[in-house]
């Protein structure tokens, strides 16, 4: 960030801090209309079309159940006519797609407040189980989605398999990985962030977005639409439950708390942007009544149990952090990179992080998380620099919780990493200034989905990062998706690529696999 831009920043908390106070209040005194939903009953209303264009989704499962979600929006790009009122929408669970055996049914309100979507919480399923869902609202039906519950606590399954990706820049190209993922026998997508872009639409691309660069509510909910919109992005979330979390492009490229990349923005309007963000993203994700945000602020970072073979920590690397030092870009490690005050994750999410990896009981510990935690110094020769957005620009958090892996004796710690739009294998070392320092987990890092065009070429910058930096077992710049099979001994990880996303539809190739023992950290080829 500049320094005129954190004197912004600032001034909201000195001169003007009567006022930032106010203006924060009001726009946290928000009533909970996700709770809302299930006690004001909906009116009837007969749709003349498909009120059902953004499909259907579902996440967050649990032993006992999952959230499912659709949205009502006949004409979600150009402004729906609906009525300004809950509309009655029924819901229903089967453990079959024709839905002969209906085991959950209920009624809910698509709440105008939060554009006519749709949220349940079902409970009371089994655990491990497939399940299909649908939606009714008049005489209108939804496609049928298909959901798992997660495994019960204390459950040691076989075997776990999940896709996760990041990075899907809708005007960089078309999202062909998804067909390719969809014939996977997976039981969840995990998507890093960076689901839509901000950014104002261009010609002259693959694709263009509506509109200039989006800032109010209305802005955000046509651009998600644009998004869901696609058939490949659609069926995905038809077909798996998904855990979420965002990055920037879900607000504004590389914020910090409450710190714009921009020059001259106030905390008001900055806060303002940022409660529209932060409520169309749950508007349009399948996420529980907990993660529903309060004005400019939104608990995100969850757990996901996935019996004891698997927990995954969902963590939020951009709302609780302090402001990138040394500017946003690569610079050397100096300064506040190694104050004591500079963190990634708040003291909170810390907290509840550690407590959380203390408590588990899982065989292996996955962090799904944004950017990369390996310091991948990208300079020339003794010209060392390191991304300051990324976790080496915060290097007390990140040396505090590699430590912490190692002191506390954490299992089989997995960090799965987006952002970067290029795969990277690396072992997280206790000191990677000694190269016989003790590695205490793996980090896999996703590419892009579409983000950066077709990829695929040698880029020189990451060829020397790759050579110089002994942690890195391999790295790619396809477009893609990463594929991983977990086992209670094994976990193998499949680096999936589509070798050009500027056109639809692309073949898949697997540049590459590799395997964590338990028991032994550090990634070995496959």
């Amino acid at each position: 960030m500049t320094q005129h831009t954190k004197q912004t920043a600032q001034r909201g908390y000195g001169i003007e801090r009567r006022n930032f106070i106010q203006y924060m209040a009001a726009v946290s005194a928000i009533p909970s209309f996700a709770a809302m939903a299930d006690e004001i009953p909906g009116k009837s209303h007969e749709f003349r079309d498909d009120p059902f264009t953004l499909g259907v989704a579902s996440g967050d499962p649990e032993p006992d159940g999952v959230v499912i979600w659709t949205r009502l929006a006949p004409s979600p790009l150009t402004g729906d006519d609906l009525p300004n009122a809950p509309i009655a929408t029924k819901w229903e669970v089967a453990t079959d797609e024709s839905f002969t055996n209906i085991v959950r049914r209920g009624h809910t309100s698509a709440m105008p407040q939060l554009g006519h979507s749709v949220h349940v919480e079902v409970a009371g399923l089994k655990p491990y189980r497939w399940y299909f869902y649908r939606f009714h609202v008049g005489k209108q039906t939804s496609p049928t989605g298909r959901t798992r519950t997660a495994p019960e606590p204390q459950a040691m399954p076989d075997r776990v398999r999940f896709a996760f990706t990041s990075c899907q820049h809708y005007e960089s190209g078309y999202f062909n990985g998804y067909p390719h993922m969809q014939q996977e026998d997976l039981d969840l997508v995990i998507h890093l962030g960076d689901y839509i872009y901000e950014y104002g639409g261009q010609n002259n691309r693959p694709r263009k977005h509506i509109g200039n660069e989006i800032e109010t509510l209305q802005d955000y909910r046509t651009r998600y639409s644009q998004y869901r919109l696609d058939t490949m992005l659609q069926e995905t979330h038809r077909l798996f439950p998904w855990i979420v979390t965002w990055d920037d492009h879900e607000f504004d490229n590389n914020y910090a708390n409450l710190v714009s990349e921009e020059e001259g923005i106030s905390p008001e309007s900055f806060l303002m942007r940022r409660k529209n963000a932060y409520q169309a993203y749950y508007e349009f994700m399948p996420l529980r009544r907990r993660s529903f945000p309060q004005g400019p602020d939104m608990t995100l970072y969850r757990s996901c149990q996935y019996g004891k073979l698997a927990n995954f920590q969902v963590l939020d690397t951009r709302q609780y952090r302090t402001d990138q030092p040394n500017g946003d870009h690569q610079k050397p490690m100096t300064g506040k990179v190694f104050d004591s005050n500079t963190t990634m994750l708040g003291k909170a999410q810390e907290n509840w992080l550690m407590s959380n990896l203390t408590e588990s009981q899982a065989t292996w510990n996955v962090l799904a998380q944004q950017v990369m935690m390996a310091p991948l110094n990208r300079g020339e020769g003794n010209d060392r620099r390191y991304s300051m957005d990324q976790w080496p620009g915060y290097e007390i958090s990140r040396r505090r919780l590699l430590n912490f892996f190692h002191d506390q004796k954490i299992s089989n710690p997995v960090v799965l990493t987006g952002d970067i739009h290029v795969n990277w294998v690396n072992d997280l070392q206790l000191d990677f200034e000694k190269p016989d320092s003790p590695i205490v987990g793996t980090e896999l890092v996703g590419t892009s989905m579409t983000s950066g065009g077709n990829g695929g070429k040698p880029i020189r910058e990451y060829e020397r990062a790759a050579a110089q930096n002994d942690f890195v077992k391999w790295h790619n710049t396809n477009r893609g998706y990463v594929s991983c099979e977990v086992t209670p001994e094994t976990w193998t990880t499949h680096f999936r690529a589509t070798p050009q996303v500027e056109k639809p539809d692309s073949p898949i190739t697997t540049t590459a696999s590799f395997v964590i023992e338990a028991g032994a950290p550090g990634a070995k080829s496959a």
